[in-house]
């Protein structure tokens, strides 16, 4: 009752959209957090979503405010955009659009090619200028006797074909380990037998049962120190212009790797 009588309120006193440059930019998930920390001014963000606290990004958002995902808080902030990823906040946003709120829902990037349209559509949204975008770099394949790495998840889970980050991994110019179901449940035997030349895994802070698999010795001995990468976590969570430098990354132990094997 309490929140039907609050929605009945508030139909009552909608605001006018803005005509011109949002002044009050609120953010309902972590991808929407990450690209208005990207590219838009401060005062223009009326707050970030709750999760950017959660995972946080390596550059300051000292300052910065957020609301707690209600949606009684988003509403008070009286914002002349709501911007929010396809697939999160369901209920939140269509309370909000109930309330003829001026939620945009962005389609978040599919492949790599999707990228600079994602990122010329927010910043057209936020009133920057679209030739901001970075434009996507030409598409590149692995030799056929480039490297192969493992992007290894928790629980033992690999990522395989027709994935996002499988376009990641290939672009950057490695082979992808896994070449069956996007998503597989890795035999350690099987990884011990024919390991890849690198694998990619981002060890949690806190122990659990999730690493296991990753931290059993028989994997460990299997693939060599070099082998072991890592890269800037947070660019895996979100597609979005950023990946651009994540690629990078991750061409650099393959340049090494090569180096060292032509090396004698």
């Amino acid at each position: 009752m309490r929140t039907v009588c609050f929605l009945l309120a508030c139909l009552l006193c909608v605001p006018a959209l803005a005509q011109s440059r949002a002044q009050r930019v609120v953010s309902l998930d972590l991808c929407m957090d990450r690209m208005l920390a990207l590219h838009a001014d401060p005062e223009q963000v009326a707050a970030l979503s709750p999760m950017h606290k959660r995972f946080p990004l390596p550059w300051p958002l000292e300052g910065w405010p957020s609301h707690d995902g209600s949606l009684e808080q988003v509403f008070s902030l009286k914002p002349d955009l709501i911007l929010v990823g396809q697939h999160n906040a369901l209920m939140l946003r269509k309370r909000l659009q109930t309330l003829q709120q001026p939620v945009e829902l962005v389609t978040l990037p599919r492949s790599l090619s999707d990228i600079e349209a994602y990122e010329r559509r927010v910043l057209a949204l936020i009133g920057r200028d679209p030739e901001q975008a970075r434009p996507a770099p030409a598409p590149r394949q692995p030799a056929a006797n480039a490297p192969r790495l493992l992007l290894l998840g928790p629980n033992g889970i690999g990522t395989g074909p027709n994935t996002f980050e499988d376009q990641i991994i290939r672009q950057a110019g490695w082979r992808n380990y896994l070449t069956g179901v996007r998503y597989e449940r890795l035999d350690l035997e099987r990884v011990v037998t024919d390991p890849p030349d690198a694998i990619l895994w981002h060890s949690p802070d806190a122990e659990a049962l999730a690493t296991r698999f990753a931290e059993h010795p028989a994997l460990r001995h299997s693939v060599t120190a070099e082998g072991w990468l890592s890269t800037e976590n947070w660019r895996w969570q979100c597609p979005g212009p950023w990946t651009w430098e994540l690629i990078e990354q991750l061409r650099q132990p393959l340049e090494r790797l090569s180096h060292n094997k032509r090396t004698p």
